[in-house]
């Protein structure tokens, strides 16, 4: 019987990702506490929600004895000079964001972390994106439109804030919330094998 696999994530973005490389799953979302630790480095923050996620996952659905069952959980987060930036509070915390990612280059980070009974595989994805400085109008018209308020550092590039891009250094499908070259990786080592992959 082949291994089913269960996607710990409610986003639009990770599910559309993993359907362009040929992947059936369910989806179950994770209800984790993602408050960053003091003094937590961001590639240390990603990986322990990401497996926060994927355990949150595996217990609620109690599915830890279940060989046949593989559980996929990622966590994407900004990184400005050490400063993580996570999904906005608001849209005062998504102006605060915008304005400090203007005209400079930024990291952003995805833990991929795939679970089976047989053991736990992680990887890791880092991409440096720069943005195009933004002037007070690009930054209300973007806000106007609501696209920030479900995204890490408000903003999501494969949308309107396309445009504030200019440049991207790694891998794009990162930036978006889910690297598919490390996700086909992780999820290979899990048993699973992507129709493009």
């Amino acid at each position: 019987m082949p291994t089913s696999l269960v996607l710990a994530s409610s986003s639009p973005r990770r599910h559309q990702l993993l359907r362009s490389i040929g992947l059936d799953f369910e989806v179950v979302a994770a209800d984790v506490d993602e408050t960053r630790r003091d003094g937590e480095p961001p590639l240390d923050y990603v990986t322990r929600i990401a497996e926060s996620k994927a355990l949150a996952v595996v217990n609620r659905m109690g599915i830890a004895a279940a060989g046949d069952v593989a559980v996929l959980a990622a966590d994407t987060t900004v990184d400005v000079d050490g400063e993580v930036f996570g999904k906005p509070a608001d849209d005062a915390d998504a102006r605060r964001m915008l304005e400090q990612l203007s005209g400079r280059t930024h990291r952003v980070h995805t833990a991929i972390v795939g679970w089976r009974m047989t053991g736990m595989h992680r990887a890791l994805a880092t991409t440096d994106v720069t943005f195009v400085d933004l002037d007070a109008a690009a930054i209300d018209w973007y806000l106007s439109i609501g696209e920030h308020r479900d995204k890490a550092g408000a903003y999501g590039m494969q949308d309107a804030a396309g445009a504030f891009v200019e440049r991207v250094d790694g891998s794009p499908t990162n930036v978006i919330g889910l690297p598919l070259a490390q996700t086909i990786a992780v999820l290979r080592a899990c048993g699973i094998e992507a129709a493009s992959g």
